[in-house]
């Protein structure tokens, strides 16, 4: 009965690496990749933990965040599938294919079909399109084998047993190497590639475990103020919590004993700081035998950044090194990805590229695949000294940074450069942009997309394809229900893209400020809460 169960998983997961190979016997460079005929199929499901999920406002319109793969379409021999959970406005669809250079509306709107599940249920919608056969096998007779391929969010057995069903190659990650994308297999891979990293525990699957991994830690490290909590498979900071070790004093290493310094951790667990303001310790615990749990030294600074570099593992097994960012943190604690800014400051931006291409090497050597990028502390006494970078966890799979980026790439047909680590368009002139998803406000609640429309084209805050300047909207269908949409802002220099950033809060906010004081206006009655997204973070 044993091998029964096994035989088909072996036998799936071969026939999967089959189809993945393919990608390598065509894959040339990413230029001439775009360049083919190529059938792409988009599933932008969040294949997460879906109870971790239902902390972002508004995430089931998070399958918008891959829309930027609409612009795939000005390369005229491609095909695109884009599958939903639910349908897309009609006028956030209009939007994208208005942006194509060169390319006729009518001729990528032929090429383009979306498809829906009409299914709202919160789980991930690959789960979703796999309980639906028919849809299955409508999406396979789109699809030419030969030319196809299927990329995602994120890659898990969903989405490999898709691929399988499918049967074209998924350009991601083996599920079987997704260790490698947790909090502990991040800090394993950290040390294989020689790249400085916090001190911290291995991975622990229950609440005792765990108060013991933090007595260890602070016995190792008896300086500690703080420590961080962290699921071992959360996400955007919203599986962390915060630990403050200083009115524990009584019970410091030296002061007490270990038993003592156990009872005490175990009661102040109860009291963590939590990034989520709907998180307790009784849930949080309670998916760490599911999900496990790590805790790690907190990075302590005067002066604190969060840059980050984002990377590729080609099917050739190539590494190379896609952008950097300094990405703009909130939440409680400042550990929550609220948006970035292109490229990361210079004083470190190189040594970003070396890190990431050396855990780039790591990765690749144990058979990852596709996009990973590395998040990282950055902190200084003062001006005065150089900036000590400390990686934090690896990302193998999309991320808040890969549409601003990939929406530029495409937009400009530019390219990054890896001596400067600047974007150069097609004719050498650099582009920066600064980029959310968490741009919020009450006032903007009710707002449809056809008014996100029309406020765009009054006040020309549009992308302008001759100067390659202006601001590109995304995740629009979370306007109206939450007063929440996303935007990258690109400029020909720092300041010029922050100026046009802002310049879309005061349009915004401009053009709602009686919204509050209508009648029927969902936030009429209650105080206006402002989630503005500004320099500061």
């Amino acid at each position: 009965m044993q091998t029964l169960t096994v035989a088909p998983m072996v036998q799936g997961s071969d026939r999967f690496h089959t189809l993945q190979r393919q990608l390598r016997d065509r894959w040339q460079t990413i230029d001439q990749f775009d360049r083919g005929e190529h059938d792409i199929l988009i599933v932008p499901s969040l294949t997460l933990d879906q109870r971790e999920l239902q902390k972002v406002k508004g995430v089931h319109h998070y399958e918008e965040r891959l829309l930027f793969s609409l612009i795939r379409l000005r390369n005229p021999g491609t095909r695109l599938i884009y599958v939903t959970s639910q349908p897309i406005h009609p006028s956030i669809i209009d939007y994208y294919l208005h942006l194509l250079p060169e390319i006729p509306y009518s001729h990528a709107r032929d090429r383009l079909v979306l498809l829906s599940t009409y299914d709202s249920h919160p789980k991930p919608l690959t789960q979703k399109i796999l309980e639906r056969p028919r849809l299955v096998q409508h999406i396979r007779s789109l699809l030419r084998p030969d030319k196809a391929y299927m990329s995602c969010f994120n890659a898990t057995a969903l989405e490999r047993e898709l691929s399988l069903q499918l049967d074209i190659p998924l350009y991601g990650l083996d599920p079987d190497l997704l260790y490698w994308g947790t909090k502990s297999g991040s800090r394993q891979a950290f040390a294989e590639a020689n790249v400085p990293h916090p001190d911290g525990s291995l991975q622990t699957w229950t609440a005792e475990e765990l108060v013991l991994a933090t007595v260890d830690l602070w016995e190792r490290r008896p300086d500690l103020k703080r420590m961080v909590v962290k699921l071992n498979e959360g996400f955007s900071g919203q599986g962390n919590a915060l630990l403050d070790l200083r009115p524990l004093s009584a019970v410091a290493p030296g002061q007490a004993s270990n038993e003592a310094r156990r009872e005490a951790i175990a009661q102040a667990f109860h009291h963590l700081s939590f990034q989520s303001d709907t998180e307790t310790w009784d849930n949080f615990s309670s998916k760490i035998p599911e999900l496990g749990a790590i805790v790690e030294a907190f990075i302590e600074g005067e002066e604190k950044r969060s840059p980050s570099v984002q990377c590729r593992i080609t099917p050739l097994g190539e590494v190379e090194v896609l952008s950097t960012h300094d990405q703009i943190l909130g939440g409680p604690d400042g550990q929550i990805f609220l948006g970035c800014r292109f490229p990361a400051d210079e004083s470190y931006r190189m040594r970003l590229q070396d890190y990431g291409y050396a855990v780039g090497k790591v990765l690749a050597e144990k058979g990852v695949l596709e996009r990973f990028s590395i998040d990282f502390m950055a902190v200084r006494p003062d001006a005065t000294e150089d900036w000590d970078l400390q990686a934090i966890e690896i990302n193998v799979r999309k991320g808040g940074t890969t549409h601003p980026f990939m929406t530029l790439k495409l937009l400009t047909s530019g390219s990054y450069d890896p001596q400067t680590g600047l974007f150069l368009n097609q004719h050498g002139q650099p582009k920066y942009y600064i980029a959310t998803d968490n741009l919020q406000s009450d006032r903007y609640l009710g707002l449809l997309p056809s008014d996100l429309m029309d406020i765009i084209v009054q006040h020309r805050l549009h992308f302008t394809p001759i100067t390659e300047t202006g601001s590109v909207f995304h995740i629009m269908g979370c306007l109206s229900e939450y007063g929440k949409l996303g935007l990258t802002s690109i400029g020909d220099s720092p300041q010029d893209a922050e100026d046009r950033y802002n310049q879309v809060i005061a349009t915004l906010d401009q053009e709602t400020e009686a919204n509050l004081s209508h009648p029927f206006h969902p936030a009429s009655h209650t105080p206006p809460i402002n989630w503005h997204f500004h320099h500061e973070g």
